[in-house]
């Protein structure tokens, strides 16, 4: 699903700005995102157009909207798409005082997700995790646990809630086999 964040806006204007005008576009993202899809989807927050957004807007839309879905276990998972450098700049500084990611891409003209990155420093012990779930393509924590967590001294325990947190984030995709999970990237590589 691609969400043209300028549209939703009072105005349509190339500067989003304010926490109020930010939690009228919230409202209208969440309803646009009220069908619930059956598999995990990304939902792309596609800022083209957008020259600037400011920290109060962000945090009203981007921040709260990644929460409530991610919170309530959608399977929507919230990417910022074609993002200016300044809206990119505001994302990075918004999260990195909190210790919180978000992850952006480009779309091309086809609506294809392209380079994505994200904005903001994961610990580094989840980013060892992230990098892990991005090589294997699919992994559970039973199998960082056998293959990785014995020279790290790391028990299941510790794999399940670092790739919890990262779904939690949206930067991983969890997907449920009976009380089993799984995750895999947010985007396969082709």
């Amino acid at each position: 699903m691609r969400i043209l964040m300028r549209e939703l806006a009072d105005g349509g204007g190339h500067v989003l700005a304010g926490a109020l005008n930010g939690r009228k576009v919230l409202a209208k993202l969440v309803e646009q995102t009220g069908q619930e899809p059956t598999a995990p989807e990304p939902v792309f927050l596609d800022f083209q157009g957008v020259e600037v957004a400011t920290a109060s807007f962000l945090r009203e839309t981007v921040l709260v909207f990644r929460d409530t879905v991610r919170r309530r276990r959608s399977n929507f998972y919230p990417v910022i798409a074609n993002a200016s450098d300044l809206v990119a700049d505001e994302l990075g500084v918004l999260v990195a005082p909190h210790g919180d990611v978000l992850m952006l891409c480009s779309l091309d003209a086809n609506g294809e997700p392209h380079d994505p990155r994200l904005a903001g420093d994961l610990d580094p012990k989840q980013r060892v995790t992230f990098d892990l779930v991005q090589q294997r393509g699919e992994t559970d924590a039973a199998e960082l646990m056998r293959e990785h967590g014995e020279s790290e001294g790391v028990k299941q325990t510790a794999w399940n809630n670092r790739l919890a947190t990262l779904a939690g984030l949206g930067l991983v995709v969890e997907l449920s086999q009976g009380r089993a999970k799984r995750y895999r990237p947010l985007f396969m590589e082709s």
